[in-house]
């Protein structure tokens, strides 16, 4: 599995650090340090739309440090 955290300016501003630190503290919580591969994008083209990630093909807008846990479940740990 590929994720992609925006870390271009829009999504920088809104918070893109915190979602990559709750990223890698999951990652290695849950063990998926040898199936997830984690890095950064300089843009996903969702400007207006929060931080946005990119799991696969999947494009997941307005991700913040609220929402994270869903997201996570969600995506990755059903993924």
């Amino acid at each position: 599995m590929n994720i992609s955290v925006c870390v271009g300016s829009s999504c920088h501003l809104r918070g893109s650090y915190d979602i990559i630190e709750l990223m890698k503290k999951n990652i290695e919580k849950y063990g998926l340090e040898d199936t997830v591969n984690l890095g950064a994008a300089f843009c996903l083209g969702k400007c207006t739309n929060g931080v946005s990630i990119k799991i696969d093909d999947d494009i997941i807008c307005g991700v913040s440090p609220e929402n994270f846990d869903e997201i996570f479940k969600k995506y990755v740990l059903k993924g």
